[in-house]
Protein backbone atom coordinates (compact mmCIF):
# COMPACT_ATOMS: atom_id res chain seq x y z
CA UNK A 1 0.00 0.00 0.00
CA UNK A 2 3.07 2.72 0.78
CA UNK A 3 4.43 1.27 -2.78
CA UNK A 4 1.33 2.25 -4.44
CA UNK A 5 0.46 5.63 -2.31
CA UNK A 6 3.81 6.78 -2.90
CA UNK A 7 3.63 5.98 -7.07
CA UNK A 8 0.13 7.91 -7.32
CA UNK A 9 1.56 11.15 -4.75
CA UNK A 10 4.60 11.03 -7.66
CA UNK A 11 1.75 11.00 -10.60
CA UNK A 12 0.25 13.57 -8.87
CA UNK A 13 3.18 15.72 -8.59
CA UNK A 14 4.31 15.31 -12.20
CA UNK A 15 0.43 15.88 -13.21
CA UNK A 16 0.70 19.39 -11.14
CA UNK A 17 3.59 19.91 -11.84
CA UNK A 18 2.62 19.96 -15.87
CA UNK A 19 -0.43 22.00 -15.09
CA UNK A 20 1.51 24.43 -13.35
CA UNK A 21 3.73 24.47 -16.46
CA UNK A 22 0.52 25.24 -18.76
CA UNK A 23 -0.41 27.58 -17.03
CA UNK A 24 3.27 29.42 -16.88
CA UNK A 25 3.52 28.95 -20.55
CA UNK A 26 -0.13 31.05 -20.91
CA UNK A 27 0.78 33.74 -18.74
CA UNK A 28 4.08 34.51 -20.61
CA UNK A 29 1.92 34.02 -24.20
CA UNK A 30 0.42 37.01 -22.82
CA UNK A 31 2.72 39.36 -23.22
CA UNK A 32 2.35 39.17 -26.90
CA UNK A 33 -1.27 37.69 -27.30
CA UNK A 34 -2.46 40.72 -25.21
CA UNK A 35 -0.56 43.76 -25.60
CA UNK A 36 -3.06 46.30 -26.04
CA UNK A 37 -2.82 49.04 -28.07
CA UNK A 38 -1.22 52.34 -27.05
CA UNK A 39 0.22 50.52 -24.46
CA UNK A 40 4.18 50.46 -23.67
CA UNK A 41 5.70 47.15 -24.57
CA UNK A 42 7.87 45.08 -22.11
CA UNK A 43 10.85 46.32 -23.57
CA UNK A 44 9.67 50.14 -23.21
CA UNK A 45 11.52 51.41 -19.74
CA UNK A 46 9.53 53.49 -17.23
CA UNK A 47 11.36 56.53 -17.01
CA UNK A 48 11.26 59.14 -14.36
CA UNK A 49 10.28 62.89 -15.14
CA UNK A 50 13.34 64.85 -13.12
CA UNK A 51 12.66 68.68 -13.59
CA UNK A 52 11.18 70.90 -16.35
CA UNK A 53 12.07 73.98 -17.30
CA UNK A 54 11.33 76.33 -20.66
CA UNK A 55 11.86 73.90 -23.89
CA UNK A 56 13.96 71.33 -21.34
CA UNK A 57 12.81 67.89 -19.63
CA UNK A 58 15.50 66.00 -17.54
CA UNK A 59 15.00 62.10 -17.51
CA UNK A 60 16.36 59.33 -15.81
CA UNK A 61 19.75 58.46 -17.41
CA UNK A 62 19.26 55.34 -19.24
CA UNK A 63 19.98 53.51 -23.20
CA UNK A 64 16.33 54.21 -23.72
CA UNK A 65 16.14 57.92 -22.59
CA UNK A 66 19.81 58.99 -24.64
CA UNK A 67 18.20 57.66 -27.79
CA UNK A 68 18.75 60.00 -30.61
CA UNK A 69 15.82 61.77 -32.49
CA UNK A 70 12.55 62.86 -31.45
CA UNK A 71 9.74 61.06 -29.41
CA UNK A 72 6.79 61.28 -28.22
CA UNK A 73 6.53 60.75 -24.33
CA UNK A 74 3.60 59.24 -22.90
CA UNK A 75 2.23 58.95 -19.00
CA UNK A 76 -0.65 57.81 -17.17
CA UNK A 77 -2.71 60.90 -18.48
CA UNK A 78 -0.22 62.93 -20.32
CA UNK A 79 1.76 63.33 -23.95
CA UNK A 80 4.09 65.45 -24.79
CA UNK A 81 7.02 65.59 -27.54
CA UNK A 82 10.73 65.53 -26.89
CA UNK A 83 13.76 66.30 -29.41
CA UNK A 84 17.22 65.65 -29.18
CA UNK A 85 19.05 65.37 -25.91
CA UNK A 86 21.28 68.47 -25.18
CA UNK A 87 24.42 66.73 -24.33
CA UNK A 88 25.78 69.82 -22.10
CA UNK A 89 22.45 70.23 -19.80
CA UNK A 90 22.26 67.24 -17.78
CA UNK A 91 22.17 68.45 -13.82
CA UNK A 92 23.78 64.83 -12.72
CA UNK A 93 24.89 61.91 -13.70
CA UNK A 94 21.65 59.72 -13.13
CA UNK A 95 19.86 62.20 -15.47
CA UNK A 96 19.54 63.59 -19.10
CA UNK A 97 18.11 66.44 -20.48
CA UNK A 98 16.00 66.22 -23.89
CA UNK A 99 14.78 69.25 -25.71
CA UNK A 100 10.97 69.43 -25.06
CA UNK A 101 8.58 70.38 -28.19
CA UNK A 102 5.52 70.50 -26.59
CA UNK A 103 3.14 69.64 -24.12
CA UNK A 104 0.10 68.10 -26.32
CA UNK A 105 -1.88 66.98 -22.96
CA UNK A 106 -2.02 66.72 -19.09
CA UNK A 107 1.11 68.45 -16.86
CA UNK A 108 4.59 66.81 -16.59
CA UNK A 109 5.30 67.10 -13.15
CA UNK A 110 8.56 65.59 -11.30
CA UNK A 111 8.33 62.35 -10.45
CA UNK A 112 5.70 61.16 -12.74
CA UNK A 113 6.54 58.02 -14.73
CA UNK A 114 6.51 58.37 -18.53
CA UNK A 115 7.83 56.11 -21.56
CA UNK A 116 9.41 56.88 -24.67
CA UNK A 117 6.42 56.19 -27.68
CA UNK A 118 6.59 56.72 -31.48
CA UNK A 119 3.72 58.46 -31.67
CA UNK A 120 4.49 62.14 -31.64
CA UNK A 121 0.59 63.16 -32.42
CA UNK A 122 -2.53 62.32 -30.44
CA UNK A 123 -6.29 63.08 -31.63
CA UNK A 124 -6.68 62.86 -35.43
CA UNK A 125 -5.49 64.03 -38.48
CA UNK A 126 -7.66 67.51 -38.64
CA UNK A 127 -6.97 68.45 -35.09
CA UNK A 128 -3.56 67.13 -34.62
CA UNK A 129 -2.16 68.18 -38.57
CA UNK A 130 -4.75 70.22 -39.72
CA UNK A 131 -4.98 68.21 -42.46
CA UNK A 132 -8.85 67.37 -44.23
CA UNK A 133 -10.00 64.03 -43.02
CA UNK A 134 -12.95 62.04 -42.98
CA UNK A 135 -13.83 59.65 -40.29
CA UNK A 136 -15.18 56.31 -42.17
CA UNK A 137 -16.40 52.72 -41.22
CA UNK A 138 -14.82 49.87 -43.32
CA UNK A 139 -17.22 46.89 -43.42
CA UNK A 140 -15.63 44.08 -42.05
CA UNK A 141 -15.88 39.96 -41.53
CA UNK A 142 -15.97 41.02 -37.59
CA UNK A 143 -18.56 44.71 -38.06
CA UNK A 144 -17.07 48.12 -39.08
CA UNK A 145 -13.55 48.41 -38.57
CA UNK A 146 -12.87 52.70 -37.63
CA UNK A 147 -10.63 54.46 -40.08
CA UNK A 148 -9.20 57.85 -41.26
CA UNK A 149 -9.43 58.70 -44.83
CA UNK A 150 -7.06 61.79 -45.65
CA UNK A 151 -7.93 62.65 -49.66
CA UNK A 152 -5.09 62.84 -52.30
CA UNK A 153 -5.11 63.91 -56.17
CA UNK A 154 -3.96 60.28 -56.32
CA UNK A 155 -5.17 57.18 -58.16
CA UNK A 156 -2.89 55.33 -55.71
CA UNK A 157 -4.35 55.30 -51.83
CA UNK A 158 -1.54 54.14 -48.96
CA UNK A 159 -3.07 51.67 -46.74
CA UNK A 160 -1.47 52.56 -43.09
CA UNK A 161 -1.56 49.94 -40.46
CA UNK A 162 -0.24 49.86 -36.58
CA UNK A 163 1.53 47.17 -34.86
CA UNK A 164 2.65 46.45 -30.81
CA UNK A 165 1.49 48.81 -28.35
CA UNK A 166 0.58 51.65 -31.06
CA UNK A 167 -2.97 52.71 -32.47
CA UNK A 168 -3.70 54.30 -35.87
CA UNK A 169 -2.48 57.39 -34.79
CA UNK A 170 1.14 56.03 -35.61
CA UNK A 171 0.55 56.94 -39.27
CA UNK A 172 -0.34 60.48 -38.55
CA UNK A 173 4.27 61.10 -38.07
CA UNK A 174 4.37 60.19 -41.77
CA UNK A 175 0.62 61.19 -42.78
CA UNK A 176 1.36 64.77 -43.48
CA UNK A 177 4.58 63.93 -45.43
CA UNK A 178 1.97 61.26 -47.61
CA UNK A 179 -0.43 64.13 -48.34
CA UNK A 180 2.53 66.02 -49.59
CA UNK A 181 2.91 63.67 -52.29
CA UNK A 182 -0.48 64.03 -52.81
CA UNK A 183 -1.36 60.03 -52.01
CA UNK A 184 -5.05 59.39 -50.43
CA UNK A 185 -4.17 57.73 -46.57
CA UNK A 186 -6.27 55.16 -45.38
CA UNK A 187 -5.53 54.55 -41.59
CA UNK A 188 -7.50 51.83 -40.17
CA UNK A 189 -8.07 50.90 -36.81
CA UNK A 190 -8.75 47.04 -36.89
CA UNK A 191 -10.42 44.15 -34.50
CA UNK A 192 -9.09 44.89 -31.18
CA UNK A 193 -8.65 48.23 -31.47
CA UNK A 194 -10.46 51.21 -29.51
CA UNK A 195 -13.95 51.16 -31.35
CA UNK A 196 -13.53 48.37 -33.64
CA UNK A 197 -14.94 45.03 -32.93
CA UNK A 198 -13.42 42.91 -30.53
CA UNK A 199 -11.27 39.20 -31.99
CA UNK A 200 -13.87 36.55 -30.83
CA UNK A 201 -11.33 34.93 -28.50
CA UNK A 202 -9.36 38.39 -26.89
CA UNK A 203 -6.53 37.80 -28.52
CA UNK A 204 -3.58 39.47 -30.36
CA UNK A 205 -3.25 36.92 -33.52
CA UNK A 206 0.11 38.63 -34.92
CA UNK A 207 -1.17 39.56 -38.09
CA UNK A 208 -2.18 35.77 -38.59
CA UNK A 209 -6.03 36.73 -38.84
CA UNK A 210 -5.78 40.39 -38.05
CA UNK A 211 -4.70 40.38 -42.09
CA UNK A 212 -8.34 39.90 -43.43
CA UNK A 213 -8.99 43.30 -41.92
CA UNK A 214 -6.63 45.06 -44.11
CA UNK A 215 -8.23 43.01 -46.75
CA UNK A 216 -11.22 44.57 -46.06
CA UNK A 217 -9.17 47.83 -46.62
CA UNK A 218 -8.10 47.03 -49.69
CA UNK A 219 -11.77 46.33 -51.26
CA UNK A 220 -12.96 49.94 -49.21
CA UNK A 221 -9.87 51.50 -51.32
CA UNK A 222 -11.12 50.06 -55.02
CA UNK A 223 -14.52 50.24 -54.40
CA UNK A 224 -14.17 54.13 -54.08
CA UNK A 225 -11.78 54.71 -56.83
CA UNK A 226 -7.80 53.11 -55.62
CA UNK A 227 -6.74 51.89 -58.59
CA UNK A 228 -3.58 51.13 -56.94
CA UNK A 229 -2.54 51.11 -53.25
CA UNK A 230 0.15 50.55 -51.56
CA UNK A 231 0.36 48.68 -48.23
CA UNK A 232 1.82 50.71 -45.59
CA UNK A 233 2.87 48.50 -41.96
CA UNK A 234 4.45 49.08 -38.82
CA UNK A 235 5.63 45.90 -36.77
CA UNK A 236 2.43 43.13 -36.99
CA UNK A 237 1.00 45.36 -39.31
CA UNK A 238 3.32 44.73 -41.90
CA UNK A 239 3.15 41.03 -41.21
CA UNK A 240 -0.73 42.12 -42.20
CA UNK A 241 0.84 43.94 -45.37
CA UNK A 242 2.65 40.80 -46.56
CA UNK A 243 -0.17 38.12 -45.56
CA UNK A 244 -2.82 40.53 -47.50
CA UNK A 245 -0.34 40.98 -50.95
CA UNK A 246 -0.05 37.40 -50.79
CA UNK A 247 -3.86 36.13 -49.82
CA UNK A 248 -6.20 38.78 -51.08
CA UNK A 249 -8.09 38.19 -53.95
CA UNK A 250 -7.75 41.81 -55.11
CA UNK A 251 -4.19 41.95 -54.74
CA UNK A 252 -3.75 42.65 -58.11
CA UNK A 253 -4.21 46.38 -57.04
CA UNK A 254 -1.14 46.14 -54.40
CA UNK A 255 1.28 48.40 -56.37
CA UNK A 256 3.90 48.22 -53.26
CA UNK A 257 4.76 47.50 -49.66
CA UNK A 258 6.55 49.33 -47.25
CA UNK A 259 7.74 47.30 -43.95
CA UNK A 260 8.53 48.96 -40.69
CA UNK A 261 9.84 47.21 -38.36
CA UNK A 262 8.42 43.98 -39.39
CA UNK A 263 7.46 41.03 -37.38
CA UNK A 264 8.53 38.33 -39.62
CA UNK A 265 8.97 35.27 -37.15
CA UNK A 266 6.07 35.14 -34.39
CA UNK A 267 7.92 32.77 -32.17
CA UNK A 268 11.06 35.68 -31.90
CA UNK A 269 8.65 38.30 -31.22
CA UNK A 270 6.66 36.23 -28.65
CA UNK A 271 9.66 35.06 -26.99
CA UNK A 272 11.24 38.55 -26.92
CA UNK A 273 7.90 40.32 -25.23
CA UNK A 274 7.53 36.98 -22.50
CA UNK A 275 11.19 37.79 -21.40
CA UNK A 276 10.90 41.31 -21.24
CA UNK A 277 8.21 40.53 -19.18
CA UNK A 278 10.33 38.61 -16.42
CA UNK A 279 9.47 34.95 -18.05
CA UNK A 280 12.42 32.92 -17.59
CA UNK A 281 14.11 31.42 -20.25
CA UNK A 282 12.83 27.80 -19.13
CA UNK A 283 9.28 29.09 -19.86
CA UNK A 284 9.47 30.63 -23.50
CA UNK A 285 9.17 27.19 -25.22
CA UNK A 286 5.55 26.59 -23.30
CA UNK A 287 5.58 29.90 -23.90
CA UNK A 288 5.42 29.63 -27.31
CA UNK A 289 3.44 26.16 -27.15
CA UNK A 290 0.56 28.04 -25.53
CA UNK A 291 0.71 30.55 -28.53
CA UNK A 292 0.10 27.82 -30.82
CA UNK A 293 -2.41 26.37 -28.88
CA UNK A 294 -4.45 29.65 -27.86
CA UNK A 295 -4.33 31.73 -30.84
CA UNK A 296 -3.72 28.84 -33.68
CA UNK A 297 -0.74 29.84 -34.66
CA UNK A 298 1.52 27.56 -36.76
CA UNK A 299 5.33 27.19 -36.61
CA UNK A 300 5.54 26.96 -40.96
CA UNK A 301 3.88 30.70 -40.82
CA UNK A 302 7.58 32.61 -40.11
CA UNK A 303 8.94 31.02 -43.48
CA UNK A 304 5.59 31.82 -45.28
CA UNK A 305 5.42 35.24 -44.01
CA UNK A 306 8.83 35.71 -45.18
CA UNK A 307 8.99 33.73 -47.77
CA UNK A 308 11.20 36.02 -50.50
CA UNK A 309 9.20 33.92 -53.06
CA UNK A 310 5.96 34.62 -52.11
CA UNK A 311 7.21 38.73 -52.85
CA UNK A 312 5.48 39.95 -56.19
CA UNK A 313 5.92 43.65 -55.91
CA UNK A 314 8.38 46.74 -54.87
CA UNK A 315 8.52 46.37 -51.13
CA UNK A 316 10.63 48.36 -48.70
CA UNK A 317 12.27 47.30 -45.84
CA UNK A 318 13.06 49.58 -42.55
CA UNK A 319 14.76 48.16 -40.25
CA UNK A 320 17.61 48.00 -37.75
CA UNK A 321 19.72 46.04 -35.33
CA UNK A 322 18.90 47.46 -32.33
CA UNK A 323 14.94 46.20 -32.32
CA UNK A 324 14.66 43.71 -29.44
CA UNK A 325 11.48 43.38 -30.32
CA UNK A 326 11.30 41.97 -33.90
CA UNK A 327 14.51 40.96 -34.83
CA UNK A 328 16.31 42.31 -38.01
CA UNK A 329 17.77 39.22 -39.00
CA UNK A 330 14.90 38.43 -40.38
CA UNK A 331 14.80 41.84 -42.81
CA UNK A 332 17.70 40.80 -43.88
CA UNK A 333 17.73 37.52 -44.76
CA UNK A 334 14.47 38.75 -46.64
CA UNK A 335 15.99 41.70 -48.50
CA UNK A 336 19.24 38.96 -49.65
CA UNK A 337 16.45 36.14 -50.94
CA UNK A 338 14.86 39.05 -53.24
CA UNK A 339 17.05 41.82 -54.46
CA UNK A 340 15.54 42.82 -57.53
CA UNK A 341 11.99 43.37 -55.12
CA UNK A 342 13.64 43.98 -51.87
CA UNK A 343 15.21 47.05 -50.29
CA UNK A 344 16.88 47.23 -46.99
CA UNK A 345 17.27 50.88 -45.57
CA UNK A 346 19.28 50.12 -42.43
CA UNK A 347 18.17 52.30 -39.67
CA UNK A 348 20.55 52.18 -35.97
CA UNK A 349 19.99 53.07 -32.52
CA UNK A 350 16.05 53.10 -32.88
CA UNK A 351 13.70 50.83 -31.05
CA UNK A 352 10.67 48.67 -32.10
CA UNK A 353 8.29 50.65 -34.27
CA UNK A 354 10.50 54.01 -34.03
CA UNK A 355 12.30 54.16 -37.26
CA UNK A 356 10.51 56.84 -38.19
CA UNK A 357 11.86 58.68 -35.28
CA UNK A 358 15.32 58.27 -35.22
CA UNK A 359 15.69 60.43 -38.00
CA UNK A 360 12.56 61.75 -39.79
CA UNK A 361 14.18 63.34 -43.03
CA UNK A 362 16.45 60.96 -43.55
CA UNK A 363 13.28 58.10 -43.42
CA UNK A 364 10.90 60.11 -45.44
CA UNK A 365 13.55 60.82 -47.91
CA UNK A 366 14.22 57.06 -48.37
CA UNK A 367 10.40 56.61 -48.32
CA UNK A 368 10.08 59.24 -51.08
CA UNK A 369 12.69 57.61 -53.46
CA UNK A 370 10.61 54.05 -52.94
CA UNK A 371 7.36 55.38 -53.84
CA UNK A 372 8.05 58.04 -57.03
CA UNK A 373 7.73 54.98 -59.22
CA UNK A 374 4.58 53.39 -57.64
CA UNK A 375 2.82 57.12 -58.22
Amino acid sequence: MRTVTAAASAVTAVLAAGAAGVAAGRMASDAALRAAPGRPLPTEPRLTVHAMAEGRLALTRALASLRPGTYGLAGDGSHAVVGPVLEAAAPSADTIVRRLERVTHGTLDPGDQVWLTPNLYVGNPGAALGLDHADIDVPGELGALPAWFVPGARDTWVIAVHGLGTTREHSMNVMGFLHELRFSVLALAYRGDLGAPRPPDGLNHLGETEWRDLDAAIRYAVRYGARRVVLYGWSTGAAMALRAAARSTLRDHVSGLVLDSPVLNWEATLRALAAARGAPDFLLPLAVRAAQGRAGLRADRPAETADPARLSVPTLLIHGPDDVVAPWEYSRRLAAGRGDRVALHTVRNAPHGAMWNADPKEYEETVRRFLTPLM
